[in-house]
This record gives structure tokens, sequence and C-alpha cells, in this order.
């Protein structure tokens, strides 16, 4: 684990202003020292999967980041719902239904787990040189698969 910054992690409300609250934590509770090439993918897929806890979860909604120096940020949101989140395929014209193909693609892995009182989703970005897995960025990956 890391030296530098201990593991943090927050409950949520289970409402509209759960995504922003959460980047808004990750941001803060962030190690400066070994997470600053992945932030910007750790916030817009914290916001995927704590928008999913709130849309299809249950409360309560709770978010956790942690350094580990040899993996990288650890990201994980837990509800009160057992229905695990599984990636589908969007159409183009659809506003919605792309959240856990994003964590798929920008993700080193990531993966759902049942708990006592729900489920935890969780993933791990590893330090790079600022871009997805690809040598791109988030969006730039997202622009390629589905369009500006």
């Amino acid at each position: 684990m890391c030296e530098v910054t201990a593991a943090a992690s927050t409950r949520l409300p289970s409402d509209a202003s759960a995504p922003r609250l959460a980047r808004l934590f990750l941001r803060g509770a962030r190690c400066p020292q070994h997470h600053s090439t992945v932030l910007d993918d750790a916030e817009l897929l914290t916001s995927e999967l704590v928008t999913n806890a709130v849309v299809h979860g249950a409360p309560p909604v709770t978010l956790a980041v942690e350094c580990d120096t040899s993996s990288g940020m650890r990201v994980r949101v837990t509800d009160g719902s057992s229905r695990t989140p599984l990636p589908r395929a969007a159409r183009p014209a659809d506003v919605d239904g792309r959240g856990m193909a994003l964590v798929d693609l920008l993700s080193a892995a990531w993966g759902a787990e049942p708990t006592e009182r729900g489920k935890e989703v969780w993933f791990l970005l590893r330090r790079s040189s600022g871009s997805g897995p690809r040598g791109r960025s988030a969006r730039d990956e997202a622009a390629q698969r589905w369009g500006p």
C-alpha cells in the first residue's frame, strides 16, 4: 500500500448530486504522488459507477479510493442492491447504456462482488503517461467508439 496517502471512503446521497460529490471526494482523496496521470479517467469511471448505484442500485451508496503503488488506483462503489452490472451494447442514438462499457474499456481491471448488504463494483487504473490503455485519453477512446 501507499506510504503517501491512506485509503479513504465516504457515504454518498442516493440522488442526482452523488456523481458530482463523488468526483470532488476523489480529487481530494487521490494520491498526489501516484494518481495524477489517471485522475481524469478515474473521475469519469467513478461518475459512471456512482450513477449506476443511484439509478439502478439501492441505498446506502459508498465510495472508497486507495493507492497501491505497485498496481495503481483502485476505486470501489458499494450499494444496497445485489443486482450485478453488465456492459451492454448501446446503439448510437441511445442516451445511456455506455457506463459499464466505458469501465471495461478504460480500466486495467474491474469487477463486481456481492456483499452482506448488496454489492461492490470496483475498477483499477494503472499509472500511465496520462492516456488510456491504447495510448489515447478517455475522451478520445469514447469518441472513437461512439462518435462525438
